[in-house]
């Protein structure tokens, strides 16, 4: 019987493509119409012992005679015949009925680009069946007929649907749909050859059969990389490549375009952080409504093994809203439509992302553009920011307590501003509101800067959950947290529609508006997957990690495509290749496998922070001064000399405390040398000894100096003296073998068997650590691997120090004793500043 829902039933009579013989309109079934079984492929049936049923969701593809339900004839859907034309001329009615003319009719009506004209012709004149009668049956299509039946509903889908009303096409469903005998559909590769990855989708579908909850739900996300165009010859296929791919064959004519970008395709799950490359397709020019068609494929192949897609994450660019309208989603600030219908007409509804990494981007360009925004009674200035970034580093006196000195007595720090904060973070705020107090000229009424940019942090928070164990806005969202952050979205909503620039018009409605309208529409779609997919009981999630909505994943798997293609640049098709072979490899589809997205053990966190450095103070910094960045050390600190094994000096050491002074400036100097480096806020203010009570200054760093270097923390002092110690119990080894990688490897082990047991580390990383995945290899342990290494390459590397001059007098010692040999937390400091060359 045909089916009772409206939009498969649409499918069917689409299918069936049958003609009333007596009103010569469309035909349309009663309400006891039947379709014979033969009309089904084998692959559209389920076997219950001897039962057999049609599939959920089949669609008629079989039509070998010209008949079909009830007996009737099926003549083809076509207009009735013009009247004839007028004497010495052709008209098209006139024209034999050829795919190559029918293509022509579409370009002179505008309805299909003559770029595409041209490249069908191209490749498939000499190979497609000419006239109607022609045309074999779906069964036996040709593979040039499955290929051009593709391309064309890739790239225009309405110009596919009216050529099948003439020629027998196949339905699109069958473009995706597993067919015998290898169960692979026209759009689908193995060996990792451009097209769906059939490997992947067979082991997602195990793990769905197996009855795994975490794979019962995804989000998809698309984004394409660059591509060197270069025709190359493959001996191993003896054929040419580079061009066109969509996964239906290689494209070869002589006129075919040579292909520019690959299209990646990835799915991740949105409560276990699995990930899976689904394919990639070679194309000479990315366009919205060819994603579009990608995206529908990807889905229906996903939704065939039993996989839902809950949304769909796209670049915040001109490709992405692009393709989010032709999906139809709607970003009008009236009236914003967050979700699509897939299959079209169906209740089944998908949510729509734009990443949330473009999206800071293009609110940090109009803030730039705009230099001023009006926000009711407060302003939004740049210039706030490029000072805070500009800020030079400033010598701070402070009266010290009276442990620490006699009365009148003053205590030193230096004022340095951390490069690493992002711009839009809680950091920033609290250091513009910290100079603010200061009293210092450039940052007085930045008031309205600060809070823009904690709203803005705070969206970005919302958006940033990586773990189960994420505190305050970064927590995956559950029941507990949704009031709070729906509060949040309704005051950034009524913060963006009433942003106004210096002539007051609406920022939302001006040519900068599409970062703003991003926003709104996230925090949409949140909305609605958390009503629909969190809140209500018996469904499969109960808390969604946000990150998944962004391109972090597949940004992780894109560097490590890049790195294993070797080169800098953009790729040929033949290295892509080789390399996405290599990566699918050893690709695994564990929850929380550092492989599971070919991305060795990088994690999902830096690659955010990666991808965030131009929305740093550094850039700003960098932008409008390139040569006032920050400056790196290029000589070695004087005191390391007096340290270096086969210096008599050295040898004859019994001062202990110019012993300490000397770990304390060579750690000082590792300090800067891998703050330099850095792109963690946190770990970078980790490094430096600062006082306690100055951590609500974000950015703003109080660190002292012992000489021209900054005084390192006691974590960075402490693992400093254990690597000492164990160079100094280690290091008798012969010359020969004290600078290979193997002795390198020997101490780094033995300083980590002397810290373990130790006080703990680094007591500011204690809630960063929740930031990321929780995995051995996370940032702690990267700062004392990092720490160990570089003071094991100044001490084992002295062959060219031997020279170093003692430049610290014994007055110089007296004053330097104390606490400041070993840096410890520092005490409490007054209010009242004096700030020097400010």
């Amino acid at each position: 019987r045909f089916p009772v829902d409206a939009a498969q039933r649409r499918e069917w009579i689409r299918a069936v493509n049958r003609v009333d013989p007596r009103s010569r309109q469309a035909w349309r079934p009663g309400p006891g119409a039947i379709l014979c079984s033969r009309h089904f492929a084998e692959a559209d049936f389920e076997r219950y012992g001897l039962r057999r049923k049609l599939r959920r969701g089949a669609v008629p593809s079989r039509f070998p005679h010209p008949q079909a339900a009830g007996g009737e004839p099926r003549p083809p859907l076509e207009p009735p015949p013009p009247p004839p034309p007028a004497a010495g001329r052709c008209s098209r009615a006139h024209r034999p009925r050829t795919v190559a003319n029918i293509l022509q009719e579409l370009a002179e009506k505008q309805q299909l680009s003559e770029e595409t004209v041209s490249l069908l012709q191209a490749q498939f004149s000499a190979d497609l069946p000419c006239e109607l009668h022609s045309w074999r049956q779906m069964a036996e299509y040709s593979p040039e007929m499955r290929q051009f039946a593709c391309i064309l509903h890739l790239y225009h889908i309405k110009a596919y649907d009216y050529l099948r009303k003439i020629f027998p096409l196949p339905h699109p469903y069958s473009l995706t749909k597993q067919h015998p005998p290898f169960f692979s559909s026209w759009l689908s590769n193995n060996e990792a050859a451009a097209g769906f990855s059939n490997d992947i989708f067979l082991r997602l579908q195990e793990k769905v059969e197996r009855g795994e909850q975490a794979y019962c739900c995804c989000a998809l996300m698309v984004q394409d990389m660059s591509l060197q165009k270069q025709q190359e010859w493959d001996p191993q296929t003896q054929r040419l490549t580079g061009f066109v791919d969509l996964g239906a064959g290689i494209l070869d004519a002589d006129e075919a375009p040579l292909a520019s970008e690959a299209i990646i395709l990835m799915a991740v799950g949105i409560s276990s952080p699995w990930t899976a490359p689904l394919g990639y397709f070679f194309v000479n020019s990315t366009t919205g409504h060819l994603i579009a068609q990608l995206l529908r494929q990807t889905i229906n192949k996903l939704n065939n093994i039993g996989i839902t897609v809950l949304a769909v994450t796209s670049g915040a660019t001109a490709h992405g809203a692009e393709t989010a309208r032709a999906l139809g989603i709607r970003i009008d600030p009236e009236s914003i439509q967050c979700t699509f219908q897939h299959p079209p007409g169906s209740a089944h509804s998908i949510t729509y992302f734009f990443d949330i990494c473009h999206v800071l981007q293009l609110i940090r360009n109009a803030l730039q553009c705009f230099q001023k925004i009006e926000w009711l009674s407060d302003t939004v200035q740049w210039q706030h920011v490029v000072e805070l970034a500009a800020l030079r580093e400033q010598r701070v006196l402070e009266p010290c307590s009276r442990k620490s000195g006699g009365p009148g007595s003053k205590e030193s720090y230096h004022l340095k501003i951390n490069l690493a904060t992002l711009l839009f973070s809680e950091g920033v705020a609290d250091a513009l509101e910290h100079l603010q107090k200061l009293g210092l000229a450039s940052f007085q009424n930045c008031s309205g800067t600060v809070k823009f940019v904690r709203l803005m942090s705070h969206l970005c928070d919302v958006f940033h959950g990586r773990g189960p164990y994420g505190r305050g806005l970064k927590e995956p969202l559950l029941a507990g947290n949704y009031t709070k952050i729906t509060h949040l979205f309704n005051e950034a909503k009524s913060f963006f529609v009433t942003l106004t620039d210096s002539m007051g018009r609406y920022v939302i409605k001006s040519k900068r508006k599409l970062g703003f309208l991003s926003f709104l529409l996230n925090a949409e779609s949140l909305k609605w997957l958390y009503t629909n997919y969190v809140c209500p009981e018996g469904t499969p999630s109960h808390h969604l990690l946000t990150y998944a909505f962004s391109l972090d994943p597949l940004e992780l798997f894109l560097r490590a495509l890049q790195q294993a293609c070797g080169s800098n640049g953009s790729p040929t098709c033949s290295v892509f290749q080789a390399a996405y072979h290599k990566l699918l490899a050893s690709c695994s589809l564990v929850p929380g496998s550092p492989h599971s997205g070919g991305s060795g053990n990088t994690s999902s966190l830096d690659i955010s922070l990666s991808r965030r450095r131009d929305l740093t103070l550094g850039s700003v910094c960098a932008q409008y001064n390139p040569a006032h960045g920050r400056t790196l050390a290029t000589e070695y600190p004087y005191c390391a000399g007096l340290l270096l094994h086969g210096s008599a000096l050295s040898n004859a050491l019994t001062d202990l405390s110019l012993h300490a002074q000397s770990i304390t400036c060579t750690a000082g100097f590792i300090a800067e040398q891998l703050a330099f480096g850095l792109q963690c806020e946190t770990c970078l203010a980790s490094l430096f000894d600062s006082d306690e009570s100055r951590l609500r200054c974000g950015s703003v760093l109080y660190v002292k100096k012992l000489g021209r270097v900054s005084l390192p923390s006691a974590s960075v002092y402490h693992i400093t003296s254990i690597s000492e110690q164990v160079l100094n119990q280690y290091g008798k080894v012969g010359d020969d073998n004290k600078n290979t990688k193997l002795w390198h490897l020997f101490l780094e082990q033995k300083v980590f068997q002397e810290l373990l047991g130790e006080s703990p580390l680094f007591p500011t990383l204690t809630n960063h650590l929740l930031d990321g995945e929780l995995g051995v290899n996370n940032h702690y342990t990267i700062l004392v691997k990092e720490i160990t290494r570089c003071y094991l390459n100044i001490r084992t590397n002295h062959a060219k120090h031997l020279n170093l001059k003692y430049h610290c007098g014994r007055h110089r010692l007296k004053r330097l004793k104390g606490k400041h040999l070993s840096p410890l937390p520092l005490g409490n400091c007054q209010s009242s500043q004096t700030h020097t060359g400010s």
